[in-house]
């Protein structure tokens, strides 16, 4: 029997969904979805949406309390529902998101992959370096700061934001007081009247930089030369203030015009030790510290070698990327937004020139960039994936499998699509190995995952490390090393050529008079041999050491 709208169940919270919200069931059977319950909490449910299989119900009176409930500490996380699950203990929270991880991998993956214990963030409250206030009035008709409540353009005020740092609540409201004094009206979305929109904040988690970034409706704000006085008076981190301009009717926070009030329009902070510098447009993981954990965990995972080229798809700022270029050859980064690419190399060149040397950023979609690579012939060593929400595209996984890197490493901000891509990859030659869940974003339903995929049967033939130099008759005299040979080769025709392809070529010259010592110990193994190009340049080289 169909339930009814505000029907009351008595119901035991089984398990948290995706969503942050309470699962249980009704005697029929029927999921029933219920925010702001706890696992283990025994209540009275009204429900208030029956969809045939399951339904959406309300906390009408809790029975017996879950023992991972706590107090909640912010007088608006229900209205507000930013902090969907400030009523669990923080314990209990990494449970929940490690088990949304692996059901999301068994489930719609349908895989089973190892999946390790959740690596906490540093910072449960006041981790955030970035908000986006929207200005509003209070009851008394005040400017006031706050957040949309769920699904409403309805702003709930919030003076206070337990995930933001205190100093940028504090802006916040000196920001509207002084809009107060001024006469300085907040935007209204019925009448289209109004200035100011929102409220724009940076704050560098390492450098305490702060930007403040007013969202107006024209570029002329009163009295702005007093507002910039008074507002590094009060507050001395304050790097840059900018004023963004956005005159459309929209739900996209920020225009695309910016006009620089005070400061160079930017502020300057590190990720992972790499230099950023941050304007409004700027994409930046909210969560520093975690973030490094994430991307720790993502170059631990790469196993990068100083002969590797990483390609580093949906590479934002290249902060990623970056942050592992000392390893590797050669970094290939590639993003869809123009500034974000800017941004990438200048952040390359800020590292030097050994980095900006090594590194390429390129500007087009991911999937259309990653097709033309594979058509290039690019055959990178690791492939870094860190998509959208909406996951990757066939036509970006696709042109990952016919580039065949030996290791893909896939940053994830949703666990359902990452397990998605993931069973797409396993079909096409590739396993995968572990995910590693890391909270970015304590309190909140939302969780990382770090996904590490390996291709099978490389080439289909077992790598031997051998020491060549020790196995090389060669006169002393007349020898180049292994190195020497793959520089040459690297400098003069961009080819990069393994030990075994030299050890081939110098074997059929006469160089090396063993001729067992690279042959794999498996007669059923398939050896690869050196292609033709590659062997015409180790000649060259062999040549050039004047060995042949």
């Amino acid at each position: 029997m169909p339930l009814q709208k505000n029907q009351i169940l008595t119901l035991r919270i089984e398990r948290l969904s995706s969503d942050g919200s309470g699962v249980a069931h009704s005697a029929d059977g029927e999921a029933v979805f219920v925010p702001g319950t706890a696992p283990g909490d025994e209540a009275r449910v009204r429900i208030v949406k029956d969809c045939g299989r399951y339904a959406f119900g309300i906390l009408d009176e809790l029975l017996t309390p879950s023992p991972d409930r706590i107090p909640v500490d912010c007088p608006v996380a229900g209205p507000c529902g930013g902090c969907s699950l400030r009523h669990l203990d923080y314990a209990a929270e990494l449970r929940a998101k490690q088990d949304s991880v692996l059901d999301a991998f068994r489930r719609i993956g349908g895989l089973e992959v190892p999946v390790l214990d959740i690596l906490p963030s540093p910072e449960v409250d006041r981790y955030r370096n970035k908000v986006q206030f929207p200005v509003g009035v209070d009851k008394n008709g005040a400017p006031c700061i706050g957040f949309y409540a769920g699904r409403t353009h309805r702003i709930v005020p919030c003076p206070d934001c337990k995930l933001q740092p205190g100093v940028l609540n504090e802006i916040g409201n000196a920001l509207c007081a002084f809009f107060s004094q001024q006469g300085i009206r907040p935007y209204d979305e019925q009448s289209g009247k109004g200035l100011v929109r929102h409220i724009f904040l940076r704050r560098g988690a390492h450098s305490g930089q702060i930007m403040v970034c007013l969202v107006c409706t024209r570029a002329k704000l009163p009295h702005a030369e007093q507002l910039c006085t008074a507002l590094r008076e009060q507050f001395p981190a304050i790097s840059t203030i900018l004023l963004n301009v956005n005159a459309k009717n929209t739900n996209v926070i920020l225009g695309g015009e910016n006009h620089i009030l005070y400061g160079p329009g930017y502020i300057e902070d590190t990720l992972c030790g790499v230099p950023v510098r941050l304007g409004p447009l700027s994409f930046y993981q909210v969560n520093t510290l975690a973030a490094e954990r994430l991307y720790g965990v993502a170059a631990q995972y790469a196993q990068l070698t100083p002969d590797d080229a990483l390609l580093d798809l949906y590479c934002g700022m290249g902060t990623i990327g970056l942050s592992m270029a000392d390893q590797c050859r050669e970094l290939i980064g590639v993003e869809i937004v123009p500034e974000a690419i800017e941004s990438a190399k200048a952040n390359a060149a800020r590292m030097g020139k050994a980095v900006a040397a090594k590194s390429r950023f390129f500007c087009a979609d991911a999937g259309q960039a990653a097709t033309q690579l594979a058509a290039e012939g690019l055959h990178p060593d690791i492939v870094m994936l860190d998509p959208p929400r909406k996951g990757c595209d066939e036509a970006t996984l696709s042109a990952v499998v016919r580039m065949a890197p030996r290791r893909v490493v896939y940053v994830s901000c949703n666990p359902a699509t990452a397990a998605r891509d993931a069973a797409w990859l396993e079909k096409n030659g590739y396993h995968a190995e572990k995910v590693q869940p890391v909270d970015l974003f304590p309190r909140t339903k939302h969780v990382e995952a770090v996904l590490l995929l390996t291709k099978i049967h490389v080439e289909r033939h077992i790598e031997v490390d051998v020491n060549m130099e020790e196995l090389d008759v060669t006169a002393a005299e007349s020898k180049a090393t292994y190195d020497q040979i793959r520089d040459y080769v690297w400098e003069h025709y961009q080819l990069k050529v393994s030990n075994l392809y030299i050890a081939q070529v110098k074997q059929k010259y006469g160089i090396i008079e063993r001729e067992n010592y690279h042959k794999a110990k498996n007669e059923n193994a398939k050896q690869p041999k050196c292609p033709k190009e590659k062997e015409d340049a180790i000649v060259e080289a062999l040549k050039h050491f004047q060995m042949i």
